[in-house]
């Protein structure tokens, strides 16, 4: 079930999913409230776009002390590179308030990409998120589960959380969460902006197509709160 809110400014846009964003971590927060050790997580995504909505989460005063904040796909780069997600969350993310957050990488270039996908996977640290803030490509890919990687049938059959990806289309190796771990999440987030990428969603909802997002757009037991900005 898609659920669409749209929006004119872009400020508003972001503005609008940290607010929604936090009120998911409060309620998953409240949940949980009283059992020993337990944290919520959160998974981002990168990109230029997410950067206010980060910004501004950021500075939400909730009890980040027992949030634990990871992400949705990374690229097999060092957290320096400019390319890196895990760069993007320390510039933004875990800032202010959030300052008091785990931060848990997916990425770990001290070992090989099939080591690292094997211990993701091995480490009951990474349970599904309980939040999630996806992205999409104008060719309907999300997280980094492109179909036109080599691993397109794994990524969207595995039951394990992470998957190897090697886009062919875009730069750089990923780690991503797999299509199942995906469907898991509890509140899970689209946002995007522009008529073209909503065009993209449109059609992935309407029939089913080779794209990431209309695996998740046509799965009935699936809630997608897409925010989008013309």
């Amino acid at each position: 079930m898609i659920e669409l809110h749209t929006f004119d400014d872009p400020r508003v846009h972001s503005d609008a999913l940290a607010q929604a964003v936090g009120d998911a971590l409060q309620a998953s927060l409240a949940a949980k409230a009283g059992t020993s050790g337990a944290h919520t997580t959160l998974a981002v995504s990168g990109g230029t776009s997410p950067r206010p909505f980060l910004q501004t989460l950021s500075t939400q005063t909730f009890d980040w002390a027992h949030i634990a904040v990871t992400l949705v796909d990374d690229r097999w780069v060092p957290e320096s590179d400019n390319a890196s997600n895990a760069r993007l969350v320390h510039e933004t993310l875990l800032q202010n308030a959030a300052r008091n957050a785990a931060f848990r990488p997916l990425v770990d270039v001290s070992t090989t990409l099939d080591a690292q996908i094997a211990a993701l996977n091995a480490d009951a640290a990474f349970a599904v998120p309980d939040v999630a803030v996806l992205g999409m490509g104008e060719d309907g890919h999300t997280a980094s589960i492109f179909a036109d990687a080599p691993e397109w049938d794994v990524a969207i059959t595995t039951p394990e959380k992470f998957v190897a990806v090697h886009p062919g289309n875009a730069p750089h190796a990923r780690v991503s969460w797999s299509m199942s771990a995906l469907k898991q999440v509890d509140r899970l987030f689209l946002f995007i902006a522009g008529q073209r990428k909503l065009d993209v969603l449109n059609a992935a909802a309407a029939a089913p197509q080779k794209n990431a997002i209309s695996k998740l757009a046509n799965d009935k037991g699936v809630r997608l709160d897409v925010y989008w900005c013309n």
